[in-house]
């Protein structure tokens, strides 16, 4: 029998979402400065038959955490002590930016869903940047075999226009990728204005070649570079995607952001409009988020990593995005309902499937 659901009625549906949040990572970090997360590890640490390559990296299990929880670098430790074979922070933008007047962050709770219009709140690439040179040096020591994996999301910031875009990315790429393990440039979030126009290939060509150019020449290596597209992208939209990435020497496509769509949702119409204009994430986006991986593999024909977000709530859910062609695959949404063992459970039920 599991006890957090119960705990999550009690304790924190109640609460301010956004509140929420806050105390349940405050409450992991608090278990990693006080040693119990290493603990916790030698019962959470997925079984090395989870063990995957992508893009030149081994990471312990093919499933990870998504960019948006640690949006600043403050718990990527801690977090892999709860069994995430990767942590993708961010979004992070060149310039820090509180982001979007509060409220932003909305649970439906009936749909296992969460609305947010967080704006890409974060301290800004320069600050971030030491957290995550210390975090990597704490996992290489920790882990002298196969660590977990460190991914990094980044964005535009507000305050610059359009036509400025690629060189604000570039002030990430240039802070980030020397500490990063694969590098992500997010164009698909609904909460930036303007920002989903950078996914027409023409736009998109010009700012993905340059941001792989100034990651590689500043971590002195080749940093992974993916794209994180929208689940609203019309399926032409996806295959020109597919074919820009596979031109430009992508290392792959992470599929997919939230959507501003609303269909299929069985939350009361009046909780739905209160929750407001944002995107939406958790199990009503998995149907299309699956759709989106499928029609991603047959236009890259394994060509390129894939990786598979959105909808993600248990084992079951990770293979079929493994069997639908992902290498690795994401949650998110899902964490906030299943408490902080759901990835040690859905490893466990991956490396279980594998034996039988």
């Amino acid at each position: 029998m599991r006890v957090y659901p119960t705990f999550f009625k009690l304790a924190f549906s109640w609460m301010d979402a956004e509140r929420a949040h806050k105390i349940g990572f405050k409450g992991i970090r608090l278990a990693h400065s006080s040693g119990a997360g290493r603990i916790l590890q030698k019962f959470t640490a997925p079984s090395p038959s989870l063990q995957t390559t992508a893009f030149g990296l081994t990471f312990p299990s093919p499933f990870g955490l998504a960019a948006g929880f640690d949006k600043e670098g403050h718990g990527i430790e801690a977090l892999t002590e709860l069994g995430f074979g990767h942590v993708e922070v961010g979004t992070i933008t060149g310039q820090a930016q509180p982001g979007n007047p509060k409220p932003r962050l909305f649970r439906l709770i009936e749909d296992r869903a969460v609305i947010n219009r967080m704006g890409f709140n974060n301290d800004g690439a320069a600050t971030v940047e030491p957290r995550l040179k210390a975090a990597r040096a704490a996992l290489q020591r920790r882990h002298p075999g196969v660590r977990p994996v460190i991914g990094v999301n980044i964005g535009k910031s507000k305050v610059v226009e359009l036509e400025d875009a690629i060189a604000d990315y570039l002030v990430s790429a240039r802070s980030l990728a020397p500490a990063a393990d694969y590098l992500v440039v997010n164009v698909s979030s609904p909460n930036t204005p303007g920002l989903r126009l950078l996914q027409d290939v023409e736009s998109l060509r010009p700012l993905l070649a340059a941001v792989g150019e100034e990651a590689d020449r500043s971590a002195g290596r080749h940093v992974p570079l993916l794209v994180k597209i929208a689940p609203d992208l019309s399926d032409e939209d996806i295959d020109d995607v597919a074919r820009l990435a596979l031109d430009l020497g992508l290392d792959g496509i992470i599929a997919t952001n939230t959507t501003i769509g609303r269909s299929g949702l069985s939350s009361a119409p009046d909780s739905i409009e209160k929750a407001g204009a944002g995107g939406l994430s958790g199990a009503p986006l998995k149907q299309r988020s699956l759709e989106v991986l499928r029609r991603l593999r047959d236009a890259t024909g394994g060509a390129l990593t894939l990786v598979a977000v959105g909808g993600v709530e248990n084992a079951r859910d990770v293979q079929d995005r493994l069997d639908a062609g992902a290498t690795l695959v994401q949650g998110y949404t899902a964490f906030l309902y299943e408490g902080p063992f759901w990835a040690a459970r859905i490893n466990r039920q991956l490396a279980k499937n594998r034996r039988s």
